[in-house]
């Protein structure tokens, strides 16, 4: 009978051993994690054998952050729980679907500055819109709030571009977003509130425009062309 304890023993001791050497995405107790805070919910999944244990903590700490500011200004009813899964297999650098955000472990290890990826990402979460369109305003609006409200942009080098004339306000992302702050200095200072309403209620036409600053957005570019100071 004792023999067969300290069998035991030895066996268990083998077999933590083995689990112990193991990469972390392998392990069951470290491959997911979920933590809440105030009312939101983060489920944390890194399929990535060496995801940098800083990175990790940013990215959640980010989510935190940003995520409630983000629903408090923009859309008090998003969803609660938000999915973060870290995918080697996936070669882009972020994408979202409904409240899944995959990110490329590889673009942190190049980028590890470049946290604010996740204010970008989260906003799409709280946008919900029931059709991306147009493509160029969602992303434009991603961008203006990584801008406004991100928590690190300086340490990704991430900035606005200044204008020339070759842009389009329909070249989304950072381009857009400028224009965006842009107009809110300048003609409505609720615009972007507005314009996200509008596109999470599918009641955004062209019109909107002329509705909430007296002239159509391609008067507006114009303008803002010939004076594009911020």
């Amino acid at each position: 009978m004792v023999y067969s304890i300290k069998g035991l023993k030895r066996t268990i001791g083998i077999l933590c051993l083995s689990a112990s050497l193991l990469p972390a995405s392998t392990r069951a107790q470290d491959k997911t994690a979920t933590i809440s805070r105030k009312g939101y919910t983060l489920v944390f999944t890194d399929k990535s054998p060496d995801l940098d244990s800083t990175v990790r903590a940013r990215l959640i700490s980010t989510f935190f952050t940003v995520y409630p500011a983000e629903a408090k200004k923009y859309n008090k009813n998003t969803i609660k729980k938000v999915a973060f899964v870290i995918d080697p297999a996936y070669d882009g650098v972020a994408a979202t679907s409904g409240s899944v955000i995959t990110y490329n472990p590889e673009w942190f290890r190049k980028h590890p500055g470049d946290i604010d990826v996740v204010t970008h990402e989260a906003m799409h979460v709280v946008q919900a819109y029931p059709e991306y369109n147009p493509g160029w305003l969602t992303e434009g609006i991603a961008d203006y709030v990584r801008a406004t409200m991100g928590v690190d942009n300086p340490g990704a080098n991430w900035t606005l571009p200044e204008y020339n004339e070759k842009q389009s306000y329909k070249n989304a992302y950072r381009i857009t977003a400028r224009f965006l702050i842009w107009l809110e200095k300048h003609k409505n200072k609720d615009l972007v509130v507005k314009l996200d309403k509008a596109m999470r209620t599918n009641t955004y036409t062209d019109g909107i425009w002329k509705e909430l600053t007296g002239k159509t957005v391609d008067e507006l570019w114009s303008e803002y062309g010939a004076n594009p100071a911020l």
